[in-house]
């Protein structure tokens, strides 16, 4: 059967029951976190295909009370033995559960069910009876037949079972107890009359300020907008009376895809309390995550008083004990959601770290970073896998993953020049291309560490020497500064002697391999910088060089700057010559080299005054 052409011929618009024209709540802030309550091994459990095992259940009640939840509903216990002896377990296993810890169990409005309940928390040290039936007029008039009056009748009952059972309890035991009533499918009920069975509760139980009662106001199934919701909530806290009594339980489910906006603006308007699961599990599309509201309020600067700093271990103990996976893009906790494939985003958030690194060094350690609302290192992830590459990608994204990972902050040109390179292993492979792809092309392109020796030109020994020479008409103040160098070079894994002179260090390279391996190479950039702090600290350098018609990148790195500018210089030129044919090296002598050079002067110099003389330039 197709979708309907006119939706309205089969669906009701969900209407509220009450108009709040006088509403507050759209002009406040959350400024705290709430009261949390996991429903994780109860609303959670009941959802699953296989609900988890008691050392399932044991496992993830752990891992709540280090989240630092101190309120855990651990199972409905009158449903079956395995739920009845896991509440056992949680009160009767030493160091288990923490005396500020809230033991919550959940039972219908029937008599012999609430018994088996406190049987189930018999000693506990805090416990939470809570009882609920559905209030709406569908479950009123099609599930259960009842009337208002009916309904009313079945809570007061129930609720003065539940009052006299915890005094019993209370002073057997000296458990303390606390009491929540649901009127169940609330969103679907007319609110003023989920006000008034509320009422009526509250004035059987007779709470105190010190332990008040608690008025769960579920959205059992999600009919409308969040705004709606609100309303509910703030009209529900405006009139229940003795506020100060009451604490206010939001349960919203996610049938909508609104339950996170949904309990965010029913704080808005006055709840106390949240209740959900870590990751949303639950009924149908599930309940509230609890992991996104909490790290809402930390991204705002406000504590949630949950504690998610190992975010990872998080993960697998939710997945392995209810066998669902954390979506990939779930808010975060999923493995893509801190993490940039697009060019601009990823340059964004390369120039935003090094701000955040300056800011930082000047005292200001206030989180400000481009498409990042937290620093993953908060919950304990790393940020290698902020960025990723594939075809979509750019060069900031590859060369903020070449820093983090080496320490080599690359000339913006020479990110074109590498950007361009893993482009072409991206579009052959059309896939996603991993860090240790990206970082392992980057030293075989520049022939650095495992992979030096399969460059052309390798960097054996050397040593450079200082002269000064001056011609006939030179003035006694004036000279000039040339470089010689001489070394030992791997040629295609041959060791040769190499000399040549230059105004530096790195041309005088390159006029040995001109002279002596044809290699037509000039300078064109070089930049540099540290590597590491203290007594272990390298110079990176970076040399671009050109043969007249295309410019070539070379990377060097070593303790000693002048090694790291020439070892940059051959794996460029290696580059450069990658099919060249060497002709036989010739040595040629010092002396030769500085007369050769001092030839090359005197004809510069030549041609300079005849193009004066002819007046070209």
């Amino acid at each position: 059967m197709p979708m309907l052409t006119d939706p309205s011929k089969k669906y009701n618009k969900f209407t509220p029951s009450i108009k709040l024209s006088d509403r507050t709540w759209p002009d406040k802030t959350i400024d705290k976190a709430p009261i949390w309550l996991s429903t994780d091994l109860r609303d959670g459990n009941q959802s699953l295909a296989n609900p988890m095992s008691i050392e399932a259940k044991t496992r993830f009640w752990k891992m709540l009370v280090k989240l630092g939840v101190k309120q855990i509903e651990a199972a409905f216990p009158a449903a079956s033995d395995t739920d009845f002896n896991f509440v056992r377990s949680v009160i009767e296993t030493p160091g288990l559960t923490p005396d500020d810890v809230w033991v919550q169990v959940l039972t219908p409005a029937r008599a012999d069910l609430i018994k088996r309940s406190f049987e189930s928390v018999a000693g506990a040290k805090r416990a939470v009876i809570h009882m609920y039936n559905a209030t709406s007029p569908l479950f009123r008039d099609v599930v259960f037949r009842n009337s208002k009056e009916d309904t009313i009748k079945l809570a007061k009952e129930h609720t003065e079972l539940v009052r006299k059972l915890a005094d019993e309890y209370s002073q057997k035991y000296g458990t303390i107890f606390a009491y929540e009533y649901s009127p169940e499918t609330f969103t679907q009920t007319e609110t003023q009359f989920a006000v008034e069975i509320c009422q009526v509760v509250k004035s059987i139980w007779k709470p105190t300020a010190e332990v008040p009662i608690i008025f769960n106001l579920p959205a059992t199934v999600e009919v409308g907008t969040p705004n709606t919701y609100a309303d509910q909530i703030e009209y529900f806290c405006r009139h229940i009376g003795e506020r100060e009594k009451v604490h206010v339980s939001l349960h919203p489910h996610n049938d909508r895809g609104s339950g996170v906006a949904a309990a965010e603006l029913g704080q808005l308007a006055g709840a106390d309390r949240v209740e959900g699961c870590v990751f949303g599990n639950g009924e149908r599309t599930g309940n509230v995550d609890l992991v996104t509201l909490a790290m809402n309020l930390y991204s705002q600067g406000i504590s949630p008083n949950l504690n998610f700093d190992d975010m990872l271990s998080v993960i697998d103990t939710v997945s392995q004990c209810t066998g669902l996976p954390v979506h990939p893009r779930h808010p975060y906790a999923g493995e893509l959601v801190f993490t940039a494939f697009s060019g601009s985003h990823q340059d964004a958030i390369k120039k935003g770290f090094e701000a955040q690194q300056k800011r930082a060094e000047n005292g200001d350690h206030i989180w400000s970073m481009p498409y990042l609302p937290i620093d993953p290192a908060d919950i304990g992830c790393s940020y290698e896998a902020v960025i990723r590459v594939n075809s979509q990608s750019g060069k900031g994204g590859i060369a903020y993953l070449v820093k983090q990972i080496l320490g080599m902050d690359l000339p913006r040109r020479m990110q074109i020049s590498f950007y361009q390179v893993i482009q072409k292993v991206s579009d052959m492979t059309g896939t996603e291309i991993s860090v240790d792809d990206i970082i392992n092309t980057f030293k075989q392109q520049y022939y650095l560490e495992e992979f030096s020796n399969k460059g052309r030109l390798a960097l054996r020994n050397f040593s450079l020497e200082d002269t000064r020479g001056g011609g006939a008409h030179t003035p006694q103040d004036a000279s000039e500064y040339t470089r010689v160098f001489k070394g030992r070079i791997a040629v295609d894994g041959e060791s040769r002697q190499v000399e040549g002179v230059g105004n530096g260090a790195m041309t005088a390279l390159l006029n040995g391999l001109e002279k002596q391996l044809g290699a037509h190479l000039s300078v064109k950039s070089y930049e540099e910088h540290a590597i590491g702090k203290g007594s272990y600290v390298q110079a990176a350098s970076y040399v671009n060089v050109s043969d007249g018609t295309k410019d070539y990148w070379g990377v060097g790195i070593d303790p000693d700057a002048a090694a790291s500018g020439l070892k940059a210089v051959l794996s460029a030129a290696s580059q450069a010559c990658q099919d060249n044919v060497f002709p036989e090296v010739k040595p040629v002598s010092t002396a030769d080299a500085i007369k050769n050079a001092a030839a090359g002067v005197v004809e510069n110099v030549k041609d300079g005054v005849n193009a004066a003389v002819n007046g070209t330039n």
